[in-house]
């Protein structure tokens, strides 16, 4: 009996191996077979930097989706990765008084690095370990990271990447949802200034309203529907001068030279011309992660063209310019500026500039109904729109300067000074409201500071600092053994 297995299976490996040997026997599932085994691996796991009121609702809305990627947490301190570790490790969100928890996240230490100067500064020599030219904390990973996104404010980006930096390759994908334009150019320029080696990006706008819950740690309310709108932006590696993506010169015909056709007469009809392709094509990295944030329903996003979310930044960058510093120095909510005539008068004396300095931007040029769009009457109308419907709402600005945090005011209001400067467009009434800005926060600051004189000793601080780490060390232990 079990001869006559060994030799029926012999048999019918024989002819196995002679279906396969056959030259028409399902080409079609050998060739797609193949395609996809040439296909790098991609991998699925999706790091979030930033885990406040968005970073934990994109978190939250990634793990709530059929199939979902590994997800992991990068907290930026070890007393939040050790709350993170004594809680029960999941993320609640309300939506409508409905409470929706989601877990399987993963947790890891990326400790900001704090720069002065384009330069690193404070790190503790006798807890670092030096990887070439990359300083590695102690408690920090060195696992690539493929897809990242970072949702800290504007002026943390910096010191957040400095902190995986080391972790990014020239295939990674990094999505920025900032508030405020000239953080990509900042990114470029501080942290990967070599193109070879930077990763690529995207960006993304947020208009979905959150705020954190008083009823427990990692609890999220979702109090305003939005969307995400989402935007892959061309590498320089990947840029041609034939790409549809970069400025086209005006074209001159010359008079003497008569066309050249090429083709035969048939294929000269446009119904019979192939459409002309993209010479930019998505990286495995960047397309999973766009896939992925697009099938999340809970994030409503679309994906939209550079130019088209250019546009789109520089629409939500106005109405910013205005909403968010007039409200820091009237401490008020937004619907303060509504009705009011001193504050009507300062609000089209702003604008004006603004309008000026983004009609003249030499990207946008080639664009139609730009000056259209981006009138100081056009303008003005969505400012009082989106003031009107969030008037009973306080911005983040605002919050930010109440606690005494730095705010994002130069990446609003300064981006408008600074773009202005290269164009040669004075823009006075914007910097001044930068400086009145910065001001207030300082005088906040100081209030803060000396409502609080009694400071732990630095020992002590020292002290607490290594009990966190040992008691994160030790709950690490537990949960291998």
């Amino acid at each position: 009996m079990t001869s006559w297995k060994k030799e029926d299976s012999l048999a019918m490996e024989d002819k196995s191996l002679d279906v396969k040997d056959e030259p028409d026997a399902s080409p079609a599932s050998r060739n797609t077979a193949d395609f996809y085994r040439a296909k790098p691996v991609v991998d699925r796991r999706i790091h979030i930097m930033g885990i406040g009121n968005v970073g934990s609702f994109i978190a939250h809305a990634l793990r709530g989706i059929p199939n979902p990627p590994p997800v992991t947490l990068l907290f930026p301190r070890w007393e939040r990765l050790k709350e993170w570790n004594d809680s029960p490790k999941k993320l609640a969100l309300i939506t409508d008084g409905d409470v929706e928890v989601q877990e399987g996240y993963d947790a890891e230490l990326a400790i900001p690095r704090i720069r002065y100067h384009g330069k690193e500064v404070g790190l503790d020599a006798s807890s670092t370990e030096t990887a070439g030219n990359v300083t590695i904390l102690e408690g920090e990973s060195t696992e690539p990271i493929s897809s990242l996104i970072i949702c800290s404010k504007a002026p943390y980006v910096l010191q957040g990447l400095s902190s995986v930096k080391h972790r990014l390759h020239k295939d990674s994908v990094v999505l920025f949802l900032q508030n405020g334009m000239g953080i990509v150019e900042e990114v470029n320029r501080e942290i990967f200034p070599d193109p070879a080696t930077r990763p690529h990006y995207m960006l993304g706008i947020n208009s979905h309203g959150m705020h954190t819950s008083p009823d427990g740690q990692f609890t999220t309310v979702h109090a305003g529907f939005g969307t995400i709108s989402l935007g892959i932006l061309p590498h320089e590696r990947d840029r041609q001068p034939d790409s549809p993506y970069m400025p086209k010169p005006k074209f001159t015909a010359p008079k003497d030279s008569p066309p050249v056709y090429t083709s035969p007469p048939d294929e000269l009809n446009p119904e019979y011309l192939p459409p002309s392709s993209a010479k930019f094509s998505f990286t495995p990295n960047q397309r999973h992660l766009l896939r992925t944030l697009l099938r999340t329903p809970v994030l409503s996003a679309t994906s939209f063209s550079p130019p088209d979310l250019l546009q789109m930044q520089l629409d939500k960058l106005a109405v910013n310019c205005i909403i968010n510093p007039l409200t820091v120095i009237l401490d008020a909510r937004n619907g303060a500026i509504l009705n009011n005539y001193a504050l009507t008068r300062t609000m089209r004396l702003l604008l004006s500039e603004i309008s000026l300095v983004i009609r003249s931007l030499p990207e946008l040029q080639y664009i139609p109904n730009v000056q259209q769009r981006f009138d100081p009457g056009r303008l003005e109308t969505v400012v009082v729109a989106v003031a009107n419907l969030t008037r009973d709402n306080v911005s983040s600005m605002l919050a930010d300067t109440r606690k005494g945090m730095q705010t994002e005011i130069d990446y609003i209001n300064g981006w408008v000074v600074k773009r202005g400067e290269e164009l040669g467009i004075q823009c006075a009434m914007n910097y001044m409201l930068v400086q009145l800005v910065k001001g207030k926060r300082m005088v906040v600051q100081h209030e803060i500071d000396e409502s609080v004189p009694l400071v732990k000793p630095k020992q002590a601080r020292a002290d607490t600092d290594l009990d966190v780490r040992e008691g994160v060390a030790e709950a690490a232990k537990k949960e291998k053994s």
